[in-house]
């Protein structure tokens, strides 16, 4: 496999790892002072189960559409593939700057209610909340995150079109899911040890993370869709 390839990979990876199902509601949990650990490892345990088995259901219908394929030269293909992932991430990456974007944020400002992460993490750290209620979130977070996960979509792309057998794409789907767990499991680590340092840490870090972090996203994804898109100019001659 083309190292840019790998470096691609781990770049999405890393974006997917500061989503709102990965990052922001773990965080938001972590700053509660009576959250317990467990509940954390089950909701990022259950949320990378669920990607992890989302990308094996998508790889494999991909394979299943590959005798398309077979008329076309493999490697022109793979390069027209980067070209539409590299488009559709940059294109995708101008959607908060829509008018149908901003008019649906005024309207839940407007609103006042809670917003979606607020929600769910209210019942995270809910007095006797049970796992089911825990799973039950973090399936939540992933169905209603994975559609528009951009960088995820991406990253099945080029898996799938990576040359490698089917076991070692599933090898290379279990490593890109681990990494978007990887922030949150460290997080969880470092409270369990250090608590009383990294609680103030926590709640800046949240505050940040609810006002910045969807915009800071946007802008790594549309960066990810550039390069993709100049490299995949560049295999094919277009210009």
């Amino acid at each position: 496999m083309e190292i840019g390839v790998l470096l691609g990979l781990a770049g999405l990876a890393l974006v997917d790892s500061t989503s709102l199902g990965t990052l922001v509601i773990p965080v938001l949990v972590l700053a509660h002072p009576q959250v317990r650990a467990g509940r954390v490892l089950l909701y990022l345990a259950t949320i990378s189960i669920f990607y992890f088995g989302l990308g094996v259901a998508l790889l494999l219908g991909a394979g299943a559409l590959a005798g398309a394929w077979e008329g076309l030269d493999s490697n022109r293909s793979v390069d027209w593939i980067r070209l539409l992932v590299g488009a559709g991430l940059l294109a995708g990456s101008f959607w908060p700057e829509t008018r149908w974007a901003k008019a649906a944020q005024a309207r839940r400002a407007a609103a006042g209610a809670p917003n979606r992460s607020g929600r769910w993490v209210g019942a995270l750290v809910a007095e006797g909340s049970r796992a089911a209620t825990v799973v039950g979130v973090a399936l939540a977070a992933g169905l209603i995150e994975a559609a528009s996960m951009l960088p995820y979509l991406g990253a099945l792309a080029l898996i799938g079109t990576s040359g490698l057998a089917l076991p070692g794409q599933l090898g290379l789907l279990a490593a890109y899911v681990l990494v978007m767990a990887l922030p949150g499991l460290v997080l969880l680590a470092l409270r369990v040890i250090a608590y009383q340092w990294l609680a103030p840490r926590l709640e800046r870090l949240s505050v940040w993370l609810e006002r910045t972090a969807g915009e800071a996203i946007w802008w790594l994804i549309g960066l990810l869709g550039l390069w993709l898109l100049v490299d995949a100019i560049g295999r094919l001659g277009v210009f």
